[in-house]
């Protein structure tokens, strides 16, 4: 079986979300279990010189684009066994960051056409190309278009697209299916492009690709509903025969309370004790009191209402009544910075608030901490909470998407972590506080925490899964 993983980004050449992490991990997973899998991921400006000076020319490919035809220069570089290739084109991802530019259509829709234009280059005929989220949402729509009839390597290739967060989909005026596309207004005006009035591209995968996933089997009941689907559920529904749920794994290598260098101290599951000591470290560093009798409760996220930060609004003043500490990372909407400051200024032996992001912080957080607040009103898959059981943080989270799959209730000695129902600031605050009240009983919390280390989350099983559809949607069988 060979594998083309299109990708806007992966670690650990350029990240900016979840998207980058599973880039970086999937393709190594699949390579392990004899799948031919490399990844193609545009040549960004903001990836790392040291990358940049191991990478090999390949060649160089003119891509059509409507009515202009455009450089594109291929690389390529194998890392930890896996061949990645970069397009390289400086017009469109010679600029800092990754997103955000008004010309973002045009640029990913030249990334599309460019991946299966040098298709017909490379010494490299995949069985599938996996595609992932809007940005290469084009290239089923490409290949059905100009490609799939006369391109002698395009005649059997299929396509899998996951749906990584349903709510960006690429939606743009009308006038790119011409423009920008190179294609007909008929192909809007017929319904496969349009949707509401605008080009849609998530749509038009949906309906283009041979299979569609998302990251977690939660998720994909979820988006077939109007509280998660953002516009998409009636065609979701309509597509659920080729729809599956994947639950991401973590790099297991990388999250490893054994070997993480950024620990105070290292430890297992089977001795986790010197947990104790990166707890007592962490208070130490963030200025509160070293308390080990007190839970230490983490949030490190994006500071945004869905995260559900609103809840956590509604109930800090009640959770800082309890005899707790609070460390929170991450950065986001003004509101919940200044909360968090506040109440680090209001309650300065219990709140320690930096808002910023830093990995080595992350990492000690994870360890440090005792309890691990996740209360998301979405979450496609997360993968914090599986970061936090790793290293033997407990989760309490609302049930949902990859977050009620992951995070087993606590009940007499069983389950991984808490978890609530509904969206509620009251519920958040009940489990919240059946958690710190476990805490207590450390015969009873450690035993948890053991539960919760054990859970396998690496790709093993996920890959095993990927590896099932890509022979379900090309018949035939892993060599």
């Amino acid at each position: 079986m060979k594998v083309l993983f299109a990708a806007s980004e992966a670690v650990p050449f350029i990240k900016t979300g979840g998207l980058g992490d599973v880039a970086g991990a999937l393709p190594k997973a699949l390579c392990e279990k004899g799948v031919d899998a490399r990844v193609i991921l545009p040549l960004y400006q903001d990836i790392p010189e040291k990358w940049k000076s191991q990478m090999n020319f390949l060649k160089v490919v003119w891509v059509p684009l409507a009515w202009r035809t455009q450089y594109c220069g291929v690389f390529s570089l194998e890392y930890e066994g896996v061949i990645y290739y970069f397009l390289d084109n400086k017009y469109y991802f010679g600029r800092r960051g990754l997103y955000g530019y008004f010309d973002d259509a045009e640029r990913y829709a030249f990334f599309c056409k460019a991946v299966l234009e040098i298709l017909q280059h490379l010494d490299f005929e995949p069985d599938v190309i996996h595609c992932n989220d809007w940005q290469t949402a084009l290239i089923p729509v490409f290949l059905e278009e100009f490609y799939r009839k006369d391109v002698p390597c395009c005649q059997n290739l299929r396509i899998l697209f996951t749906i990584h967060n349903i709510q960006y989909q690429g939606i743009f005026p009308p006038d790119i299916t011409e423009y920008v596309m190179g294609m007909s207004r008929e192909n809007y005006d017929n319904g496969w492009l349009q949707f509401d009035g605008m080009v849609n591209l998530m749509k038009a995968a949906i309906v283009s690709s041979s299979w569609i996933t998302t990251v977690s089997p939660t998720y994909a009941q979820e988006i077939q509903y109007e509280y998660y689907g953002h516009g998409m559920q009636w065609m979701l529904r309509n597509e659920r025969e080729k729809l599956s749920g994947i639950l991401n794994g973590i790099d297991c290598t990388v999250y490893d309370p054994k070997t993480d260098s950024h620990l105070f101290a290292n430890y297992s599951a089977r001795g986790p004790k010197k947990k104790e000591i990166n707890k007592a470290k962490l208070q130490e560093m963030l200025g509160l009191p070293v308390r080990p009798e007190v839970p230490m409760i983490a949030m490190i996220s994006r500071l945004v209402e869905h995260k559900g930060l609103d809840l956590v609004k509604y109930d800090l003043e009640q959770i800082l009544e309890d005899d707790i500490q609070l460390v929170v990372l991450g950065t986001g909407d003004y509101q919940y910075e200044e909360m968090f400051k506040e109440a680090q200024r209001k309650y300065p032996s219990k709140v320690s608030a930096n808002i910023t992001f830093n990995l080595d912080l992350a990492q000690k957080i994870y360890a440090g901490a005792d309890i691990f607040l996740m209360p998301s009103k979405s979450e496609p898959c997360g993968l914090s909470q599986m970061i936090a059981m790793r290293y033997g943080t407990i989760p309490v989270v609302r049930e949902t998407g990859g977050l009620k799959d992951t995070v087993q209730p606590y009940w007499e000695g069983t389950g991984t972590g808490f978890t609530f129902t509904n969206y509620n600031a009251d519920d958040m605050l009940y489990v919240l506080r059946e958690a710190e009240a476990l805490y207590s009983d450390m015969v009873s919390w450690k035993k948890l925490m053991k539960n919760a280390m054990n859970k396998d989350f690496s790709w093993n099983l996920p890959a095993k899964e990927y590896i099932a559809l890509y022979e379900k949607i090309t018949g035939k069988n892993k060599l």
